[in-house]
């Protein structure tokens, strides 16, 4: 048994049946020249952090694929209207429940109101209201990695609050002066031992003229993550994938050479195609060069050579025969016309496109039919399935991005508004520095789930909510509403409708919506 070996000629085949194949030769040796270094994710990122943003700065810019998904990213991870849903913890503070709900109901509306104002105070450059900077971050997330952003406090005579978001590109962040990384410095993060980030080198004017950012060699500012009472300063979110990790793997890093390369096929298919097109037929003759001179003159050179293009331009202008109104060509003796047809139309193109696509797709977390606008070959049920996945995605990306940094500037904002007593809150057990997590929870809803078929599911959400399986406050905040506004408009509809003189509204039960179509029989979603 000793002498037996495994596929590869050399490992004993006791040692190469007791390990993981992944980490031997593979069958037949196919894993043999597969050695990549184990790395940290700083090692593996940080040194070609700068051109992995810069080419998909690049993707986003020139390939439609990239900029749509970055595109359906954005709209899904956040969509148009981000608003808090606030959930302060007044059983934590000891605070009287309806005192504390009252609270909660006046800081939601002051917040939106100054957050969504088309004047855009919150935002130090005046040019995006909250629902746009988070819309921002998320974009800078995907493509980027990391969305980051600097809390300044700024007055403005038309505004109540002087908190305001500067965004910051990821760009911007280095180490100063050229330094290599170290253990306390990484990326232009400063980190404690703990691996904590303790504040951030900023490029300060790092535009020159022409937008150039690689060869500056100007001045950092140190940013600190908190000012001395904890006050947010420097937000940064993103999502590490491994311990020690410092900054940010943008999400088309996986995918960025298929995505380049189906761009390149597509280019090269697109020019084979123009250029059949532009040779529908060609004429061939059997007369050589000479032959043709002396038909023309009896002689030779570029004159009868023009002369005889002239003669041959002539006869074939002059030739116009025609019936029932198509050209016949009529020839001149030993000529013949030829069609040309394209032996390479398709050659798998199609399929490889899709290939490639699919596998974009799952790059960013969505489903070949989202990426491609494609759904004729989907039913109801797979286009559900496939949504819902893709859904599952989207919430995780909006809790650990837009929700954190979202919740981040509304601390910020709440602690100014209570500390300059624009909101008076109810007696609390602890002040707002002892309990900020509790001062400040906050839910946030965002764009609502996508309906494929709006009947079958509000039948299974009402089927949820009558059975004890959910609340309307669940099942409004998935269709992106808030169910207290809902509430509250439905009220103010039934006694405008009974001020007018019409009948209320008729709530139909779950089983009388569509009675005709409760088999479950699969259609389709073309």
């Amino acid at each position: 048994m000793s002498d037996l070996l495994a596929p590869d000629g050399m490992t004993p085949l006791s040692e190469y049946c007791s390990s993981y194949t992944g980490g031997g030769t593979g069958f037949g040796g196919q894993l043999r020249n597969w050695t990549p270094p184990s790395r940290t994710a700083d090692a593996a990122l940080l040194p070609s952090l700068e051109m992995g943003n810069a080419r998909a700065d690049d993707l986003v810019r020139n390939n439609a694929i990239a900029h749509g998904g970055v595109q359906m990213h954005i709209d899904n991870v956040v969509g148009s209207l981000f608003r808090p849903s606030y959930r302060l913890n007044y059983k934590l503070l000891g605070m009287e429940e309806s005192g504390a709900r009252a609270f909660m109901k006046e800081a939601e509306q002051a917040f939106i109101e100054y957050a969504e104002s088309p004047y855009c105070y919150i935002d130090a450059e005046r040019k995006r209201t909250f629902t746009m900077l988070v819309r921002a971050v998320a974009a800078a997330h995907c493509h980027h990695g990391e969305g980051m952003a600097v809390s300044e406090w700024i007055s403005r005579p038309s505004a109540m609050f002087k908190t305001a978001i500067k965004l910051l590109s990821p760009k911007r962040i280095s180490n100063p002066n050229g330094k290599m990384n170290n253990s306390r410095l990484r990326g232009g993060v400063m980190v404690d031992r703990h691996n904590a980030a303790l504040g951030y080198w900023v490029k300060q004017d790092a535009f020159n003229e022409y937008g150039e950012l690689d060869r500056y060699s100007g001045r950092w500012k140190f940013v600190a993550r908190e000012n001395r009472w904890g006050r947010s300063q420097f937000i940064h979110v993103f999502e590490p994938l491994e311990a020690g990790q410092s900054r940010g793997a943008n999400l088309l890093l996986s995918m960025m050479e298929q995505m380049q390369s189906l761009s390149h096929l597509q280019n090269t298919t697109l020019q084979n195609a123009i250029i059949n097109a532009m040779y529908a037929a060609v004429i061939e003759s059997e007369l050589d060069s000479e032959q043709a001179f002396q038909l023309i003159s009896g002689g030779n050179g570029a004159e009868q050579m023009q002369k005889w293009m002239t003669y041959m331009g002539e006869y074939h202008n002059a030739a116009n025969i025609r019936m029932n109104g198509a050209k016949i060509p009529h020839l001149v003796p030993g000529e013949k016309l030829k069609f040309t047809q394209s032996h390479n139309a398709n050659n798998g193109f199609t399929e490889l496109e899709s290939s490639m696509l699919r596998f974009i797709a799952s790059g960013f977390g969505m489903s070949y039919e989202q990426i491609a606008r494609d759904y004729s070959k989907v039913n109801y049920s797979s286009a559900r399935a496939s949504f819902n996945e893709s859904f599952r995605y989207t919430m995780g990306k909006r809790k650990t991005i837009a929700a954190r940094f979202a919740s981040l500037v509304f601390a910020n904002w709440l602690e100014e508004a209570l500390h300059r007593r624009i909101l008076v809150p109810p007696k609390s057990r602890f002040s707002f520095y002892e309990r900020k997590e509790a001062w400040t929870r906050c839910e946030w809803i965002g764009a609502g789930r996508l309906s494929i078929d709006g009947l079958k599911e509000v039948k299974e959400a009402i089927l949820r909510i009558e059975s004890g399986l959910s609340t309307y406050e669940k099942e409004l905040a998935l269709m992106g509403e808030d169910y207290q506004e809902v509430f509250e408009q439905q009220a103010r509809e039934i006694q405008e409708r009974k001020a007018k003189g019409l009948p209320p509204p008729s709530w139909m039960q779950v089983m009388a919506f569509d009675p005709s179509n409760d088999s479950g029989e699969q259609q389709s979603a073309a």
